[in-house]
């Protein structure tokens, strides 16, 4: 099972530093693929590739002086409090949106460790080595964020910015899985009761349960992820409410209408608020997570009308 960073002693916490800046190697990839398309930021991952290296190198020479030639496996995913990541590195072409973005969420993750690891080691060397890391970690992800072909590794972020990002990381990203969740897959259930019973009061009842216990089970699940401690991703309490909250509200939006007695004007009702749900998510991606507009609208819309033919055909079965 995945250890607290909490439990973890300074030599464990030592080794695990050893271990995150292997992002160097991640670089390398982001520097090959992107070599051909845009040589600055390729040029600029290289440089990065070239401090992680030397990071891990004084790591490991201080891991030696302190606690000798063994170092134990310790993983990022050995401890909680760390985001999964999708190898998208591993494809080509690689999309520079992409690569921006992975490399800003991987300097902040690993700023925010060193943050953390300052305040559990007592030993003063290690103490000024992992704040000097720190430090150049802060000016990774500033240079993440500027990447373009005209980079300037001097851009500040502004405060407004590390809001907007803070915004979406804790409360926008798990609303819109809650939202995204609940909308898709209580469609399903609703609409098979409403075509088995062709009663809106039956399909009421039946999308009313699917949303609530969605949504619990939702906001457990997202609370109980990551303590936030090392992924700046904020409170569980405060994201599990959010996720149950919004999981719970994309279901009983296309319930609502079977409130309705007649069950034909219900059912148009529900397919109507169905198709503005979908969209409102496809906005939301569009606006906050950088996805094209075309390609949300499709990727959402085409789960949706798979989940509502899914729901239609089991119920008139």
């Amino acid at each position: 099972m995945a250890r607290k960073f909490k439990d973890l002693s300074e030599r464990e916490i030592l080794a695990l530093a050893i271990a995150l800046e292997e992002d160097s190697r991640v670089y390398a990839d982001f520097a090959d693929g992107l070599r051909e398309t845009y040589p600055a930021t390729a040029k600029l991952f290289e440089e990065m590739r070239e401090e992680e290296s030397s990071h891990r190198a004084a790591l490991i020479d201080t891991y030696r002086a302190r606690f000798g030639e063994h170092i134990p496996l310790l993983r990022r995913q050995d401890v909680k409090g760390f985001i999964q990541r999708r190898p998208f590195w591993l494809k080509r072409p690689l999309k520079i949106a992409e690569v921006r973005k992975q490399a800003e969420i991987m300097e902040l993750e690993t700023r925010r460790f060193y943050q953390k690891a300052v305040q559990h080691v007592t030993d003063a060397g290690v103490r000024k080595l992992l704040g000097d890391l720190e430090e150049v970690e802060r000016k990774h992800q500033v240079e993440a964020e500027a990447l373009n072909e005209e980079i300037a590794p001097d851009v500040k972020k502004s405060e407004e910015e590390a809001q907007r990002r803070l915004f979406v990381l804790q409360i926008v990203q798990p609303g819109l899985a809650g939202l995204m969740d609940g909308s898709v897959s209580t469609l399903a259930p609703v609409f098979a009761a409403a075509f088995a019973t062709r009663d809106s009061k039956d399909a009421f009842l039946v999308g009313l349960a699917a949303s609530i216990g969605a949504g619990i089970s939702l906001a457990f699940a997202e609370a109980l992820s990551d303590d936030g401690s090392l992924t700046g991703r904020g409170r569980p309490v405060l994201r599990g409410a959010v996720t149950g909250f919004m999981t719970a509200t994309g279901g009983i939006g296309h319930t609502l209408p079977f409130l309705i007695s007649n069950f034909h004007i219900a059912f148009s009702a529900a397919v109507i608020v169905v198709a503005a749900e979908l969209g409102v998510i496809a906005w939301i991606r569009n606006r906050y997570m950088d996805t094209p507009l075309l390609s949300a609208a499709f990727q959402v819309v085409v789960g949706g009308v798979l989940v509502f033919i899914a729901g239609v055909w089991i119920g008139s079965s």
